[in-house]
């Protein structure tokens, strides 16, 4: 069982108090493939994207949400990730792990990705330690992603 944490106080004369998370940038290999597959299989809204330094910046935004932007870096010479085939595969990469998604229902996000055709890596399950249900897919580039609600808002 984890041990509990006290809630951290509030560093209001730190001088990165300001600091604010802005957006997350995703590389991938391919603009018109990236942008379909955001906007199909997640329902992602395009706000922008401009060329230059050779590639394409494109910034979406989720269905209901703009106040947290995917920046997708996109153009040819990424290189590839591995292929998740489960979550415990994905242990072995460093560097950022996931991006995750409050919802209200874990398994009803999931089912929807399945009916879109989206790689689930690990199905939904309750993680009673931190108080949570919990699922895994990946877009077509190998990017891991979560949703996530906590285990008292079951529906």
């Amino acid at each position: 069982m984890a041990t509990p944490i006290a809630q951290p106080i509030l560093k209001d004369t730190s001088p990165f108090a300001s600091w604010r998370v802005d957006h997350a940038a995703i590389r991938v290999p391919d603009f018109d493939t990236a942008i379909a597959w955001y906007t199909e299989k997640l329902d992602f809204r395009l706000r922008k994207h401009v060329s230059f330094a050779g590639l394409t910046f494109a910034f979406l935004s989720p269905a209901g949400d703009d106040s947290f932007i995917f920046e997708l870096l996109a153009g040819p010479g990424a290189d590839s990730r591995p292929a998740y085939t489960d979550l415990h595969s994905s242990y072995n990469t460093a560097g950022w792990h996931h991006v995750c998604f409050r919802v209200e229902s874990v398994d009803a996000a999931i089912e929807q990705l399945k009916h879109r055709a989206v790689t689930v890596v690990s199905e939904p399950h309750d993680v009673v330690a931190m108080g949570l249900r919990v699922a895994f897919f990946v877009d077509p580039w190998g990017n891991l992603f979560e949703f996530t609600q906590p285990l008292g808002n079951r529906s």
